[in-house]
């Protein structure tokens, strides 16, 4: 079996360590001064790269479903932990149609927990540019990418 390794620094261990409980729903396997690690089998990896990210280096993270119940899941878990999210809802991106919400861990790292319902054509849609984008430093705010009164975290909030 071969598993991605994905290690993100944090200010605060305690608050970051109840924020991936709560995501992934389960307590990490190890914990050590200023150290935790998860060995989670579920949810495996979906890696990807784009010169289109808003930043070099870890852009954002994610949970990838395959099943409406188990995004209601994930969604339900981010609720009851009365963290802000933001239901971006269905929308496309990354040339998929998804259905997503984001939300940002203690040190501000953006995730999104999503389902793909299909493959798409273009990059993203939005601001009439199918191909550019949606969340640039440029575009934040704009009325096709993301309302600017929300609170929003991930795409348009990053």
């Amino acid at each position: 079996m071969k598993r991605l390794h994905i290690h993100i620094g944090v200010q605060e261990l305690d608050e970051s360590i109840r924020f991936y409980n709560t995501l992934f729903g389960i307590e990490p396997t190890k914990t050590k001064p200023g150290y935790a690690k998860w060995m989670l089998d579920d949810p495996s990896v979906n890696f990807t790269i784009s010169t289109r990210a808003s930043q070099q280096g870890v852009d954002h993270l994610g949970i990838q479903v395959d099943e409406d119940h188990e995004l209601s899941e994930v969604r339900d878990r981010l609720s009851k932990a009365d963290m802000a999210t933001f239901h971006e809802g269905e929308t496309v991106c990354c040339y998929a149609r998804s259905d997503k919400t984001w939300v940002q861990d203690p040190s501000g790292l953006p995730w999104e927990a999503y389902r793909t319902m299909e493959d798409a054509e273009a990059f993203s849609e939005g601001l009439g540019n199918p191909d550019s984008a949606c969340c640039t430093s440029e575009t934040k705010g704009e009325p096709d990418c993301c309302e600017p009164s929300q609170e929003t975290v991930g795409c348009c909030g990053s």
